[in-house]
Parts: structure tokens; sequence; C-alpha cells
């Protein structure tokens, strides 16, 4: 369990903030973002039943590159699978991420491959 800092508080307020205006519906699910060090995850989550539909991670990609390039690519595996699925539109829940980076180029290669968001 990590430790109760300020940083921490910090954290968890804005994380809260961003969510607490964004809900998933049957139609327009959620796209979740998660990024560590080391990868960046995307899940589509219907928060009516509460349901993860889709999900994607850059550890998957096959390719190499920059962290910013395979975050790009998993956008475009989570795109694949999203219509797979039937989906067709998204609300971006981009957590307690600034909209920079890699979160940015995730989030520009699914409305690249043609969901909206």
């Amino acid at each position: 369990m990590k430790p109760i800092t300020r940083q921490n508080r910090i954290r968890e307020r804005r994380k809260k903030r961003v969510r607490s205006h964004i809900r998933g519906t049957e139609n327009r699910p959620r796209l979740c973002i998660f990024r560590s060090l080391h990868a960046t995850s995307a899940q589509v989550i219907d928060d009516a039943t509460g349901k993860t539909l889709v999900a994607a991670s850059s550890r998957e990609v096959k390719k190499k590159g920059t962290k910013t390039e395979l975050a790009k690519e998993a956008g475009k595996l989570l795109v694949e699978r999203a219509e797979k699925a039937g989906i067709r539109a998204l609300v971006v829940d981009r957590g307690r991420y600034r909209y920079h980076g890699r979160v940015k180029a995730l989030v520009e290669a699914v409305r690249e491959g043609g969901l909206s968001l």
C-alpha cells in the first residue's frame, strides 16, 4: 500500500475530480487510460454494468519504439478490438494524467481509427 503523502492526496483528488464528470453508458462506454513507468494501457468500460468490454496495452504491441509510439500502436489495437465488439463511440477518461504525451497519442490513434470521442 502506498504511503499517504501530500502528493498522493493531490493525485487522488485530481482523479476523483475528472471521474466525477465522466460516466460511460451502454451506447458510449468510457475509455479509461492508465499510464505506468513502462507501459500504457486502456480499457473500454460500461459503467452501467461495471464490465470491461475491450482492453489493450502497449505491452501487447510487437513493435519496438518510444513509449509514445507504443501507446499509439496500443490505440490502434484497441480500435480493432472495439470494432469487433461493435463499439462506435467512446467517452475519454484520462484519469489523473494530463492530456499530452502518451495519453494524447493513444487518444488520437483511437480517433484516427474511426471511433468518435
